[in-house]
């Protein structure tokens, strides 16, 4: 008897077959739409004809709506070559973008349409939809933030593109076992993307080690070592209900015919045959490889080189064909037509790239060359955490990039010569302000943030407290010669993936009560809830909508888990990167005293609380020994809590695996309470607070990041807050240095509870050593955990009272979405366009 599966392919082929085929490639009807699908399975196909399964249908179906995006794209090149605004380029390690078919599809508003398509198909859009796997492009905040930002220019009618690498295997992917976390290689490109649009015109190329030869005449050039070849790939982004479609271009390196030695190959020295082939392919392999060993330095340096010189060798090309044609040019108009953003310190290199390409290759003076980039390039820091503010060393860079060490040292020793000159009361600054820090003789390096405040006209951090902290802390000496350098980005989410998409049923509602759905492109109009935030057909509305929500957020967790949690409990979820300073330890701590005292109750005392289901996820780096701990504890933890038939009606704990856009797209909707409990001072500004508050979810949180703009948006009664303020952390970590810490004896208690061995045999001391000690990174409570917890379990108190109040707790979800306006990535990319950019919308007409 044929399989179900086999069954339906067979039916959904059938049904094809009533369809005409035919190429419509900007389809609107669903009847054009369905003929365009069955066109593209059978002439653009990758399977065998005789079936249409969901995911034949999901690649036919994404090659129908890629052929309206091609259309589109190819319209607004055109139109920004025509027109030549000042474009910008943004340059990102990573992307986390998602799935791009539903969100294809509602920003060209044929969503309707493509699911009635597929419906004549034998199929149904959310079953094909979830064919698709999510791009492995990125990892956490960092990448989605680039995502969010790409649509917001597209949608603004923006000239900029984003550039990027196409990892094929990612960071990883998660599996949780018995041992905890296990990475595994990703597959998004085990078959292919078909969004994405190789371009075999656009190949540039990309050299590592050699040396520096000088004429003469003093002219100096890189030659020798490897040459790799950058291809370019295009991955369309539409804007929302806009004509506008600008690219994602990611490089894959490539190593040429020419590079592989046929002799050698038939002398069956088949490794050194193609050893190039094989150095190329490493650089695009994985996301962040390990950086232990020198190899794997080299490797990273390599990836951040290859991301900055392809790019900015493209967008020289773009600019010299732009002036083509057009009469006498010169390089001092470059500024007025390119801005290049560095998200973070990974495309540093991007400086002395640009000066060696227009020194060595176009024949500039230093001062010119100087001038330009310094007019080109701006920077946004996304951290103050030490570990990630990248140091290279020196010796690796003389290695790899022995010209760019040179150029950056001609920059040092320029920048140190005008502080001497310029600010003479500066000198016990200098140590600290360098760009090369020789403070270890053996182990000189280069700091990159330094050379970024240096070179970039523009500094800005992501909310107002890190901004802040930037100016008055970590780079304060440079303010006093700078201070119109340092600005304020606060991030931002686009509304079209985070609410109008995902949560479907709330985005209806609230576009009935505010009598329009502008919203999605003027997010500000969300605080029109507000007159409505104590009615009560609108708390039923919204109270079902929420628990649409939830269902489904608890049928994905029984497939991915096999645990069953309750849809009437509270939603309490905690999804990000796996981190100290963004305390999921805290958050288990408090489930484990949770449980501990649920345990000592009674039956009628446990029918009074509020039953709860924590949820956590979010990757720990493969080599982050105290992350991958946490979540080895928080699967044993879970392990216990939910097989104990005393508790596990008021309390569940789960792990969801593989945390992704797509995960996230199910958890964000569902969540009624969402944790976001960093040490005050270390989150730049986080993105998934906006999220969560933007689908009606509390927060509960320190004052840290961009929680700080939430509350003031939201109001204060609508988020509970706990823990230290981040001008307190300096002084608590001293007292705890010299031993005048307290403990509180909830904190003891929970600690003396796991080392019990309730949670399994697992060695989980060094974990809560790390909690205890009075000093050091890594010991000593650093990022005080045991400081906050008393405010943490008093404020989790309050959410539990506020829970059992309904109407209190809608009001408070209410208010929350409609607080959230000011969230909106459109806002931050406007401001990033006038305020640092300088560039105009450029509609396609």
């Amino acid at each position: 008897m044929a399989s179900t599966k086999e069954t339906n392919g067979t039916a959904a082929a059938k049904s094809s077959e009533k369809i005409v085929a035919a190429a419509y490639p900007s389809a609107e009807k669903s009847s054009e739409i369905a003929s365009n699908i069955v066109y593209h399975s059978l002439y653009s196909p990758h399977f065998s004809p005789l079936k249409f399964d969901p995911e034949q249908a999901f690649y036919a179906t994404a090659e129908s709506v890629r052929d309206s995006l091609i259309q589109r794209w190819n319209e607004t090149y055109f139109h920004f070559h025509k027109s030549d605004p000042k474009q910008t380029y943004y340059l990102s390690m990573e992307y986390l973008q998602g799935r791009a078919l539903t969100n294809a599809i509602g920003n060209l508003g044929i969503r309707d349409a493509y699911a009635d398509a597929l419906t004549k198909l034998g199929h149904q859009l959310e079953e094909v939809a979830e064919q698709e796997k999510d791009a492995a492009l990125g990892n956490g905040g960092l990448g989605r933030l680039a995502s969010c930002f790409l649509d917001s220019m597209a949608t603004l009618n923006l000239p900029a593109w984003g550039y990027g690498l196409r990892y094929r295997y990612g960071l990883f992917k998660q599996r949780i076992s018995k041992e905890g976390q296990e990475e595994l290689a990703e597959d998004w490109l085990e078959k292919f993307s078909p969004w994405e649009i190789v371009r075999h015109d656009i190949v540039f190329p990309v050299r590592f080690f050699g040396h520096v030869e000088i004429s003469p005449t003093g002219f100096r050039k890189w030659v020798g070592g490897e040459v790799i070849q950058a291809l370019a790939y295009d991955v369309p982004i539409p804007g929302y209900k806009t004509k506008n479609t600008i690219s994602l271009r990611l490089w894959e390196a490539k190593a040429s015919a020419d590079d592989f030695n046929l002799f050698q190959f038939n002398d069956g020295q088949y490794e050194s045959a193609a050893q190039l082939h094989s150095k190329a392919q490493q650089i695009c392999a994985v996301l962040y490889p390990g950086d232990a060993t020198e190899n794997g330095k080299i490797l990273r340096l390599k990836q951040q080189f290859f991301l900055c010189s392809a790019s900015l060798q493209d967008i020289i090309a773009r600019f010299k064909e732009r002036r083509d044609g057009k009469g006498t040019w010169k390089w001092a108009d470059f500024p007025e037509k390119v801005a290049v953003q560095l998200n973070d310190t990974h495309p540093t290199l991007a400086i002395p790239e640009l000066m060696r390409l227009l020194m060595d290759d176009e024949g500039l003076g230093w001062d010119e060359a100087w001038d330009i980039t310094t007019r080109t390039i701006a920077y946004t820091n996304h951290t103050v955490l030490p570990e990630a503010l990248e140091k290279w060393s020196q010796t690796i860079m003389a290695k790899l990039l022995p010209r760019h060490l040179e150029i950056i040292k001609e920059v040092d020793k320029r920048f140190m010569d005008m502080i001497m000159a310029a600010f003479p009361g500066m000198e016990t600054k200098l140590a600290a302000m360098k760009i090369l820090d020789y403070s270890n003789p053996q182990k000189p390096v280069v700091r990159m943030a330094n050379l970024c405040v240096v070179s970039a006209h523009t500094v800005n951090g992501v909310a107002q407290l890190h901004s802040d902290i930037l100016k008055s802390e970590l780079f304060v000496d440079y303010v006093s010669i700078w201070p119109a350098k340092f600005q304020n980005k606060t991030n931002g989410i686009t509304p079209r993936r985070w609410l109008r998409f995902c949560n479907p049923e709330l985005s209806d509602i609230i576009s009935k009560w505010l009598k329009t759905d502008e919203w999605i492109t003027n997010l500000d109009l969300l605080s029109g809830l507000r007159q409505f935030a104590d009615d009560e057909e609108l708390h039923a509305a919204w109270a079902a909508a929420k628990m649409a929500s939830k269902r489904h957020l608890a049928q994905y967790v029984l497939k991915v888990t096999g645990v069953t949690i309750d849809p009437n409990s509270l939603f309490d979820i905690q999804v990000k990167r796996i981190h100290e300073y963004k305390r999921q330890l805290l958050n288990i701590l408090g489930a484990v005293y949770r449980y501990k005292k649920l345990k000592e109750m009674s039956i009628q005392e446990r029918e009074k609380t509020t039953p709860r289901t924590i949820m956590l996820g979010g990757k720990a780096f493969a080599t982050y020994t105290n992350a991958k701990r946490i979540v080895k504890l928080v699967n044993d933890v879970g392990a216990v809590v939910n097989n104990d038939p005393e508790v596990n009606n008021y309390l569940k704990v789960v792990f969801v695996p593989n945390y992704n856009v797509s995960v996230a797209e199910i958890l964000i909707p569902g969540s009624e309470l969402s944790q976001h409990i960093s040490t005050a001072g270390m989150e730049a500004s986080g993105t998934s607070n906006m999220k969560f508050s933007l689908n009606g979810c509390i927060i509960i949180g320190t004052l840290d990041g961009a929680n700080v703009e939430i509350r003031e948006e939201i109001g204060e009664d609508n988020f509970f807050l706990f823990g230290a303020k981040a001008d307190e952390v300096p002084k608590l970590r001293k007292e705890r240095e010299v031993g005048q810490f307290r403990v509180d004896p909830r904190f003891e208690e929970a600690k003396l509870f796991i080392r019990s061995g309730v949670f399994g045999s697992y060695d989980y001391n060094p974990l809560l050593d790390s909690l205890e000690g009075n000093s050091g990174y890594g010991r000593g409570d650093y990022f005080l955990v045991g400081h906050d917890f008393p405010s943490y379990m008093d404020a989790q108190a309050r959410v539990d009272e506020a829970y059992k109040d309904r109407r209190r707790w809608q009001k408070m979800s209410i208010l929350s979405t409609a607080g959230s306006g000011k969230f909106s990535s459109d806002r931050t990319i406007a401001q990033y366009a006038k305020q640092i950019w300088g560039i105009n919308p450029c509609p396609v007409p």
